[in-house]
């Protein structure tokens, strides 16, 4: 290390210096010359010239005197090579590291999931289904602070989670299970974590379950709910509906018996790995899940999931297919949805159908091998960056509609 005396100031680094540039000058300051350096780092001398020369550029001074058959290092080279080599170690411990941690906390995923495994599926094993994702959501808990109070919105028996200082609900949450599990009780740290985040409590209403109650008692019971919000005197724009898989599919079909009803919209959607189509197609698996990925819903499980939801109702019934639904006029969206999820297809056709009808769609992907994977915001960094932007959004929408009432105030 040069001492102290020798070493020169640099201004500030400006944005623009990239990984690849001091990558290639620290190639080149320890080999003292560019054919091995580009050899060592797989590039070509004279794209390994211009990282050098883009670094000098951003840095504002010369790096490395070059002659025809040597390579000098500067004064500036030797303030530089020592703290450039320890940024990239740093760098490249933190990546090991990362993708040492996601596929262990995947593996948790996994693991917290493989009790349901197949349950759906059976004849009988429907209540142990049931029975196996409330245990899956008890092993979590509420953001400290949350309150959690029962209420009942409109006939519909539902759950309101709310963070300190903000106790009345503007998000009404339908819970994900394809339409056959899971309930408000179960979904309350859920539920919580997003009121957290957006920072205004959540309505989660426990809506009838196929098969016993077959469509349409799930979208009735939404619709009643949110007719209950607004009967709160919460303006219909200042309402955000949300939902994780099914439960994203029940928010878009209550948006379109709103539409069809001629009533209030809410002032957004949310919907978190949204399940939507409903046709009884094969899931399009992801191709490279490794080993740790969380297990998915087979075709078997959707497939009964599904027949015992529309009960012969027909599968192209825009209420139920908003993938062929007309959605002009429809509030704007945030639909979230991983890289590695059999259900990404239905995200995405849904981002793009929206984009044509002129609705404001925003399409986030995260990069998760687990559907409904912002079930685990409590150890997931992945989940927690998704609902930390679903809070935003949500904020973001009820500032907005605020400032547009108090213009017209």
């Amino acid at each position: 290390m040069p001492e102290r005396g020798h070493l020169l100031p640099f201004p500030q680094a400006p944005d623009g210096i990239e990984l690849r540039h001091l990558r290639a000058f620290v190639a080149v300051a320890e080999e003292l010359n560019f054919g091995r350096a580009a050899d060592r780092l797989y590039v070509s001398q004279p794209a390994l010239s211009r990282q050098i020369r883009s670094l000098e550029q951003l840095v504002g001074c010369e790096l490395l005197r070059r002659s025809t058959h040597r390579v000098e290092l500067t004064l500036a080279d030797e303030a530089l090579l020592d703290r450039a080599r320890k940024l990239l170690r740093d760098v490249d411990e933190a990546v090991s590291a990362t993708l040492a941690v996601g596929g262990e906390l995947l593996g948790r995923v996994a693991r917290l999931l493989e009790p349901l495994s197949g349950l759906v599926a059976q004849e009988e094993g429907l209540h142990d289904a049931r029975a196996a994702f409330e245990r899956l959501q008890a092993g979590f808990s509420p953001p400290a602070g949350t309150s959690v109070r029962p209420v009942t919105a409109g006939g519909v028996p539902s759950l309101i989670a709310a963070p300190p200082d903000h106790p009345e609900p503007t998000v009404l949450y339908l819970h994900g299970g394809g339409y056959v599990v899971g309930s408000a009780f179960g979904y309350q740290p859920h539920a919580g974590a997003l009121a957290a985040a957006a920072q205004t409590a959540v309505l989660v209403p426990d809506y009838r379950l196929a098969p016993e109650h077959p469509f349409p008692a799930a979208v009735q019971d939404a619709v009643s709910a949110y007719r209950w919000l607004l009967e709160q005197g919460v303006p219909a724009d200042r309402v955000v509906v949300a939902g994780d898989s099914a439960g994203g599919g029940l928010a878009m079909s209550l948006l379109l018996t709103l539409k069809d009803q001629c009533a209030p919209y809410p002032g957004a959607a949310v919907l978190l790995c949204p399940w939507l189509d409903l046709g009884l197609h094969e899931m399009a698996r992801p191709t490279d899940a490794g080993e740790a990925a969380a297990p998915m819903a087979t075709d078997a499980e959707a497939t009964r999931c599904t027949r015992a939801y529309l009960n012969g109702h027909p599968a192209d019934d825009p209420i139920v297919d908003p993938l062929g639904a007309d959605l002009a006029g429809l509030p704007p969206m945030l639909i979230q949805a991983a890289t590695g999820d059999a259900r990404l297809a239905d995200a995405e056709a849904l981002a793009i159908r929206a984009q044509e009808h002129g609705v404001a769609a925003r399409l986030e992907l995260y990069p998760v091998q687990a559907h409904a994977f912002q079930l685990f915001w409590s150890f997931l960094p992945e989940a927690a960056d998704a609902f930390a932007a679903a809070g935003e959004f949500i904020r973001e929408i009820a500032g907005a509609n605020a400032a547009t009432a108090a213009h017209r105030g």
